[in-house]
């Protein structure tokens, strides 16, 4: 099982408006805690009525408040260890693109990597890095070609 496929594991199924709400709810809750006082617990309710506390550091209820906010408005979420390393053929995988363009960027010079033996790895960060560069590429070059088809009048 590679990297890419342990990631998709991860990704939750989508959730209903219902879901939804009450992941902005809990989420404005966590915040609104954190924002006036230094409070590091959590009340839970059990299927048993139980209202067990549990202490949490404010980094981990503010990270929680973060993951909450971003299922509220339906964006994916990814967990990954910050320190993750991809083979060129996950890499790959996760760009979307063939191998040995992979390796043609990182022997260009484009996409950092550090040397295992004989074998590439990227860190999960420069590969963040290098996707959002590739995006914001791909972007100018889609509006410089709308802009080209707008001064030859070819509206689409």
């Amino acid at each position: 099982m590679t990297v890419v496929d342990r990631v998709r594991e991860l990704s939750p199924p989508p959730l209903s408006e219902q879901d939804r709400e009450l992941a902005r709810v809990a989420q404005r809750c966590i915040m609104s805690a954190l924002d006036h006082s230094r409070a590091a617990a959590i009340t839970l309710t059990t299927e048993t009525g139980e209202h067990p506390t549990v202490d949490v550091p404010p980094a981990a209820l503010k990270l929680f408040g973060q993951v909450l906010g971003a299922m509220s408005e339906g964006r994916p979420i990814v967990l990954m260890p910050a320190k993750q390393e991809f083979t060129t053929v996950e890499a790959a995988q996760f760009l979307n693109v063939s191998r040995p363009f992979v390796v043609k960027e990182i022997d260009a010079g484009r996409l950092p990597h550090r040397m295992v033996g004989t074998h590439r790895r990227i860190a999960f960060e420069d590969l963040l890095a290098y996707a959002r560069e590739m995006r914001a590429k791909q972007s100018a070059a889609l509006e410089r070609v709308a802009e080209n088809a707008r001064e030859l009048g070819l509206d689409y």
